[in-house]
């Protein structure tokens, strides 16, 4: 039998867990120590805790305390890792609680948060999308029905000092440069709210002082989103502390490439099953600073694409230089105004470039001054021809239960 190493209960606090935390910190002890080749499986809090709910309001997307999250199960610590090693962790298996089928995206307000299109969808709304096996749909964008690829939106391992300091000085730098800026250019430590797993008393409030946030991917890995790290897939993370420390959360049972709306993908509680290995030095003898990945061999089996393109010129027509970010932006722009035109509204169209297997791809940033980023949206997702035709769209959807808003208080 395999042992469950951390196990979560969603009617509790994630606070009132000692095997859970949401900060990054050396001094965090390990909730398990295992062996190398030794499988084993966590459970997780949605990233939020348990905050979202499955009703018809986004009061709870507008209203989150984002210096919460996100709640990661470990560290677990591995026998025998040491700084400069490898850790090879193999994803088994990953799923949803059978009692609990059913995720949450959302679009966070401007005034917390944002997301990659802000300026355009800039008051707080979710949809919720109900589990069904390997699939799943929504009562909030009608019309779509497609697998999910389970993923972790968050893994990693523990910074050593030396990392941890680099990551501080270099984020409260930048927010120096624009300290009033909603959003906020990067998350700072932030006490008051910091989940420092078994750490008690004074070791607790001196590592919540300078644990850091876990918003962003950094070089040990992190928020990476990468939709393909699913069943099957094989991460080698480098080691900074004795026994590594790996940890895990913000569980997706589908995300589009970018996690465009932030709140992005379809969040869930839910477990993995994890194998893992050492790779002694492996860090100098690949050369590696950040992770690397082997994918998944499952993928949902779409084959038939609208690809949308986008350019290096932003919505007010400015010109920017080989700019990728404003590339990507205006591609999902595209596909959100086409898919309007079939009658979803923005926010329902931006809701499954979020959500559905949707691909990125840079396929261009040498053709000055105009870097190219497209967006691979699958056809066979929806319940209607998407597709072009000479007589214009003749199909799409109406009706349905419109996505919960929350205005702006």
């Amino acid at each position: 039998m395999t042992d469950t190493l951390v196990k979560v209960d969603l009617s509790q606090s994630a606070y009132d867990n000692e095997m859970v935390h949401n900060r990054w910190h050396p001094d965090i002890p390990m909730v398990a120590t295992v062996k190398p080749g030794r499988d084993f499986i966590l459970e997780c809090y949605d990233w939020t805790g348990g905050f979202i709910k499955n009703d018809e309001s986004a009061a709870d997307v507008r209203d989150i305390d984002l210096s919460i999250v996100h709640f990661l199960s470990g560290p677990v610590g591995v026998e025998g890792a040491e700084p400069g090693d490898l850790l090879v962790v193999d994803i088994l298996d990953i799923g949803a609680f059978p009692h609990n089928a059913w995720g949450f995206n959302g679009f966070f307000s401007k005034q917390n948060g944002g997301g990659f299109l802000t300026e355009h969808f800039p008051q707080a709304q979710k949809s919720i999308w109900d589990i069904k096996g390997m699939f799943t749909s929504s009562r909030h964008v009608p019309g779509v029905n497609f697998a999910g690829m389970i993923h972790p939106g968050l893994i990693g391992c523990l910074p050593d000092p030396k990392l941890l300091d680099t990551w501080n000085r270099r984020e409260t730098g930048l927010i120096a440069t624009n300290p009033n800026r909603i959003p906020p250019l990067a998350n700072a430590p932030f006490a008051p709210t910091a989940h420092m797993g078994r750490l008690k008393g004074d070791a607790k409030a001196a590592a919540a002082a300078t644990g850091a946030r876990t918003v962003p991917p950094r070089e040990h890995g992190g928020n990476c989103d990468i939709k393909d790290l699913s069943r099957g897939a094989r991460v080698f993370f480098p080691v900074y502390v004795p026994g590594a420390g790996l940890s895990m959360g913000d569980l997706h049972f589908s995300q589009g490439d970018g996690e465009i709306t932030f709140c992005g993908a379809i969040e869930m509680p839910g477990w993995i099953h994890l194998k893992v290995e050492l790779i002694k030095g492996g860090m100098g003898k690949y050369g590696i600073k950040n992770p690397i990945f082997k994918p998944s061999v499952i993928k949902p089996a779409y084959s038939d694409y609208l690809i949308f393109e986008g350019i290096s010129v932003d919505e007010a027509g400015e010109q920017h230089y080989l700019d990728v970010n404003v590339a990507y932006r205006q591609a999902c722009l595209n596909a959100i105004n086409y898919m309007t035109k079939f009658g979803y509204s923005p926010a329902q169209a931006y809701a499954i470039l979020g959500t559905a297997p949707v691909q990125g791809h840079i396929s261009g940033v040498v053709d000055i001054p105009n870097s190219c980023a497209t967006l691979w949206l699958p056809t066979e997702i929806f319940d209607f021809d998407i597709n072009p035709g000479a007589d214009g769209p003749s199909g799409g959807v109406r009706g349905g239960v419109p996505m919960p808003l929350a205005p702006d208080l």
